[in-house]
């Protein structure tokens, strides 16, 4: 009966995969239809297996939007590869815990060999800690915990026994355009938003190095530094090799989200964006994101092996006696109970290779260069950053609309609404774009050249019928 089961999920995923590049992007219901064509009382009797798969089926594929077709530029997110699903797949057969080296050999062994691969990729010092979690949000609370602790105990203050209760006050430099993430890990951490001084950036979301100069000389006791690599927005990278030299002659921790652009890192054409990012003390980023593997997989890495292992010391008696040699996974993450996350990392890395995410991120990247110049010709169309790595901003600003913020927001919905490609809208400098994030190891130019068309399209039915 399970064979049965597993060939008919492996039926009903594969002809998903093979139809969702032909499919309209988004969904193609409300959120009501949605929740009055899925709503059902709970069976007092179960049903067999197959029936309770497909009936899930038929419930969520009306409401699914179809990041893995080529043309989903919205938010970050990757369309999962063959390889990566596959193993995804078989990390949910073998069931295995990655709490300890206990529970799963397995996952020990292959998480500590996917580790350092990731080390190896992203140009960071073979040493570091390294931990998988949830996503960019786990990754950055990790390692701002991580450095919570070791900043106060540079001051003399142990938090293990001492907690927070009288320690001395933690100031957090963020730049202003900040991912979201980093502020609600600064209140998870307990350092309190009053304690976060916002240091200013340029017109494409890059620290101001000499404002941070002018903030770190004004605090006087611990201290942590928290820039990005890519911008969610513009892409942009901070200036890593002035703000690390900074951060370093203070004494203040450096911690760097690097949730996407981190992994430019893995292109000779395009590491440079990385220069000086190496110095940092953390980092966060995310395999669900241009590595293109399936939800969730985030990692955070420390530069100093102890102070993230100090992070978590507490070991349930049950676990087995921890080992020098043997990696026990929950030790480097605020979860014990955790998905064996390396297993789909794994079989990714070795499908891609070193040379297969090198042209992942240029062929993403050469895409949004096409998006950008394309779009730049249309009429009234407008770029608003500088096209470093993937992401692309653009705005419509037609003669003759009033608002013209509602116009670029009616755009974005009759693109998604069209189906050709599937973009949103953000807010940069107080004004409303279409943002573009190209990620999908699939994307082609044609892509490009099919969504392009489609925003046209949509511009211009949005745009004022003439005057008579």
């Amino acid at each position: 009966m399970s064979r049965d089961l597993f060939d008919l999920v492996a039926q009903l995923a594969g002809d998903y995969r093979e139809r969702v590049a032909a499919m309209p992007v988004a969904m193609s219901h409300t959120a009501d239809e949605l929740l009055a064509h899925v709503r059902a009382e709970l069976p007092d009797d179960g049903e067999s297996p197959e029936d309770a798969l497909r009936a899930l089926v038929a419930a969520v594929e009306p409401g699914l939007t179809h990041t893995a077709n080529p043309r989903y530029f919205g938010f970050v997110i990757g369309g999962s590869t063959p390889a990566s699903v596959a193993a995804d797949w078989l990390t949910s057969a073998w069931d295995q815990s990655g709490q300890a080296f206990a529970t799963s050999p397995a996952a020990a062994v292959i998480e500590d060999v996917v580790s350092r691969w990731l080390l190896d990729l992203l140009r960071l010092p073979a040493d570091c800690g390294v931990g998988l979690v949830t996503g960019g949000q786990m990754a950055n609370f990790t390692a701002l915990a991580a450095a919570r602790n070791a900043v106060l105990r540079q001051h003399g203050w142990d938090p293990d026994t001492g907690g927070l209760q009288g320690a001395p006050p933690i100031t957090v430099l963020s730049g202003e355009c900040s991912h979201a993430t980093v502020h609600t890990a600064i209140r998870l951490a307990g350092l309190g938003t009053r304690n976060v001084v916002t240091v200013p950036a340029d017109d494409q979301g890059r620290m101001h190095p000499d404002a941070l100069e002018t903030a770190l000389d004004a605090c006087a006791g611990p201290t942590i530094v928290c820039v990005q690599a890519g911008n969610v927005n513009t892409g942009a990278f901070d200036p890593f090799p002035r703000v690390a030299a900074l951060a370093s002659s203070r004494g203040a921790w450096l911690h760097v989200d690097g949730a996407f652009g981190l992994w430019a890192a893995a292109s000779p054409r395009f590491r440079y964006l990385c220069d000086g990012v190496e110095q940092a003390d953390s980092w966060a980023v995310d395999a669900h994101k241009w590595l293109n593997v399936p939800y969730d997989s985030g990692i955070v890495i420390i530069r100093d092996r102890d102070a993230h292992r100090r992070l978590k010391t507490a070991r349930c008696s049950y676990a087995g006696t921890a080992a020098a040699d043997r990696r026990d996974g929950s030790q480097w993450v605020p979860e014990n109970s955790r998905r064996a996350r390396a297993f789909v990392l794994y079989a990714a890395l070795r499908n891609f290779g070193r040379q297969g995410v090198q042209r992942l991120v240029e062929r993403c990247c050469d895409a949004a260069s096409s998006f950008a110049s394309r779009l730049a010709a249309l009429p009234d169309a407008r770029l608003l950053n500088d096209v470093v790595l993937n992401q692309v901003l653009c705005r419509f600003e037609p003669a003759g609309v009033e608002d013209v913020d509602r116009f670029n927001a009616d755009v974005a919905e009759r693109v998604q609404r069209d189906g050709v490609c599937w973009l949103g809208t953000t807010r940069w400098q107080d004004r409303t774009a279409l943002r573009i994030s190209v990620s999908n190891w699939q994307t082609t130019l044609a892509d490009v050249e099919t969504s392009v068309a489609s925003i046209a399209a949509a511009a211009r039915a949005c745009a004022p019928a003439p005057q008579a």
